[in-house]
């Protein structure tokens, strides 16, 4: 992994401890790097302890500093688990500092061939990891020496709804309000509070969303368009933009040239991009009868021939390189 480190003009934050949640791979781990690429102590946090291991071993070997880089396990869907993650952290490290609420799942299908336990499941992990994430950490980062930063990742897709991702789409406009309202209401005692709209990034994430209805066909477009330049970000890149932006307390980040249009286009014309959506939802695929339930993209099957088969080989080449590299 090589670390895209972008120069921090003015306020420093070596030395500071810093948490990031979902920090074991793809944005997540790059986010940590950078953060621990400049003086900061950080905390991964994700449910799974072999994967955090292996993902501290590569911020190491990335010459972070072994002793930047520490790990806990687990699960912000739990309330009990992400207070106890923060006192430990606190206690361990003498404060919190530094917090970005990044944990998430992805899941990519029609809903017609979902229904609401696919929902309950985006909100649990998306919405309420972020918003435990958020209660448990403010008390300390109120008391933050160095004045607390948390950052909470939404996505382009909370901006404006998105076809077949809708669950993933309402959660994350859940975080974009939340992290709206928390920096209107912290500002006054001194924590900022930093919403993170990416769009798609080159991390490798398709191997772990969830597919759906015609899975083959539905990881082939959503892998193509992650991995095509241009349409896609490099994550290396957005993570140095998103830490920087951390750092000098920005209030809202969108990221990518895609991300940023719709959203100016759907602030002037709300209307208008609800019909172009509709138009691209008629371009994508239909959920054969009679197959249910979402599978892992690691264990789909893409279509091998035709215009879907060479688009996906083609687009999502620079995703599975990033999959490796980025503990995916």
């Amino acid at each position: 992994m090589t670390l895209r480190r972008l120069p921090f003009a003015t306020e420093s934050v070596a030395g500071l401890s810093a948490v990031v949640t979902g920090g074991s791979r793809g944005l997540g781990l790059l986010i940590a790097g950078e953060l621990a690429a400049h003086g900061c102590t950080v905390t991964l946090a994700a449910r799974d302890a072999e994967e955090l291991e292996r993902a501290a071993a590569g911020l190491r070997g990335a010459d972070v500093g072994a002793g930047n880089v520490r790990t806990a396990a687990c699960d912000v869907r739990d309330r009990d688990q992400v207070e106890a993650l923060f006192t430990s952290v606190a206690a361990e490290c003498g404060a919190v500092d530094i917090v970005v609420a990044n944990a998430g799942i992805i899941q990519v299908a029609p809903v017609a061939a979902i229904g609401a336990e696919e929902f309950d499941d985006a909100m649990r992990t998306i919405f309420a990891g972020a918003l435990h994430t958020s209660l448990a950490a403010l008390p300390h980062l109120r008391r933050s020496g160095a004045g607390g930063r948390l950052a909470l990742i939404g996505s382009v897709g909370g901006l404006l709804a998105v076809p077949h991702l809708l669950p993933y789409s309402c959660a994350k406009s859940a975080v974009a309000a939340l992290a709206e309202g928390l920096h209107a209401e912290e500002a006054a005692g001194g924590v900022t509070v930093t919403a993170v709209h990416p769009g798609l990034m080159r991390t490798g994430s398709h191997r772990h969303a969830e597919f759906g209805g015609d899975r083959g066909r539905e990881f082939a477009w959503f892998s193509a368009l992650a991995g095509t330049p241009l349409v896609s970000m490099d994550a290396e890149r957005a993570a140095a933009r998103i830490a920087e932006g951390v750092r000098r307390r920005r209030t809202r980040i969108v990221l990518t040239p895609a991300a940023k249009a719709a959203d100016v286009l759907y602030g002037i014309a709300p209307a208008t991009v609800t019909r172009l959506s509709g138009l691209a939802a008629r371009a994508l695929p239909k959920p054969p009868p009679g197959q249910g339930g979402l599978r892992e993209g690691s264990k789909v099957v893409p279509p091998a021939g035709g215009l879907t088969g060479r688009l996906r080989r083609w687009g999502s080449a620079w995703n599975d390189r990033a999959s490796a590299r980025f503990n995916q």
